[in-house]
Formats: structure tokens, sequence, C-alpha cells
């Protein structure tokens, strides 16, 4: 996946979820999520980078983040401090609660879930 302008997975509206598997069963850490830099978008703007999200294991919500920028980048968020168990997963739900402003779509250019291999 790259980060150029565009070149997103976007959903209608300001709110929406993706269901992710991941390529095997880990105890996760940590996620990152990911936006382009205003610097880089067209229109010296994002409205449409998440602003406020949840991730869940489908039966469990890990956290609730508001990102406190809306100058775009990445946010890496630790999911628990070392050494907490919360089990171990394969799947994940993305939840995008608002975003910047958009009143039509969101954009998430990347979204990546750490772990440890279970």
């Amino acid at each position: 996946p790259d980060v150029n302008p565009g070149n997103c997975w976007a959903f209608r509206g300001s709110q929406g979820f993706a269901v992710i598997r991941l390529s095997s069963i880990i105890r996760p850490t940590a996620v990152t999520l990911e936006h382009i830099p205003k610097a880089l978008s067209p229109q010296g703007t994002i409205p449409s980078a998440p602003k406020d999200f949840t991730v869940y294991h489908l039966r469990r919500k890990w956290g609730l983040w508001a990102l406190a920028s809306s100058q775009g980048l990445t946010f890496y968020f630790h999911l628990f401090p070392k050494g907490d168990s919360m089990g171990t997963y394969q799947l994940v739900e993305l939840r995008v609660l608002s975003n910047w402003g958009h009143p039509e779509y969101t954009c998430i250019y990347r979204f990546r879930v750490h772990g440890e291999p279970a």
C-alpha cells in the first residue's frame, strides 16, 4: 500500500467500519492508523481523515481514540502496558466514528495491527 493522495480505502460518509482478517493469530500490542499529511493534499486540507475511531476484537473493545490533529501522518497507539495479556486474535474491526469534516467520504490510507505471534 502507498500513501499517495487518492490511493486510499474510502467509504461513504463520516462513519464506517472494516473487519480485517490478520494473516496469523497474534497477541495484539498496538495499532497504527495512517493518512496523508496536509502537505501532500492537493487542496492543502484533509477533511476526509479519520478523527475518532475504535478498534475491536469481534467481542471486545480495545480502545477509543480521538486524533488531536488534523495534520495527517501516522498515529500509533499502544493497546496495553507491556506484559498485560488480552488474548490472541485473528479478526479485528476498525470503526471510524467521525472524520475532520468531509460530508461525503472518509479515507483510510493504512491500518496496521502490531503484536506477537501466538
